[in-house]
């Protein structure tokens, strides 16, 4: 591998790789299907960043963050690995954008799966 591969491999995952929800329990696609970044994307970068910054704000005066902002702060940074979507309710594309992600991304399977999604180097590798 070489250094422009490398270079051109976190490029690639800024663009996100598709992923589609499938049931927890009878795995058949949602089609539900979000284009979520890689984890060595700048995209990434900047979300670790940002959580960093988000957990220092929610510090009280002895740097204690409880668990209930961890996990808020948590899931923001998983957020902004989401690109964009793919979501139909009655035939009309659901609007993407912050409020309504967080909406999904509170049920335990969809945030599992998208969590592991971003985190998979292998999805996020052009013809890997």
């Amino acid at each position: 591998m070489t250094l422009d591969e490398i270079l051109s491999n976190v490029a690639d995952q800024d663009r996100g790789a598709i992923l589609e929800l499938v049931d927890p329990v009878s795995r058949v696609p949602t089609g539900i299907k979000l284009w979520v970044v890689g984890p060595d994307s700048d995209t990434a970068h900047r979300a670790r960043i940002a959580l960093a910054d988000e957990l220092a704000e929610m510090a009280d005066i002895d740097g204690h963050v409880t668990a209930e902002q961890r996990e808020k702060a948590r899931l923001n940074c998983l957020a902004r690995h989401v690109l964009r979507w793919e979501i139909v309710e009655d035939g009309q594309p659901v609007p993407f954008n912050t409020k309504n992600l967080l909406r999904l991304l509170r049920v335990q399977w969809v945030e599992a799966q998208v969590d592991a999604f971003a985190a998979d180097r292998r999805v996020h590798r052009g013809g890997a």
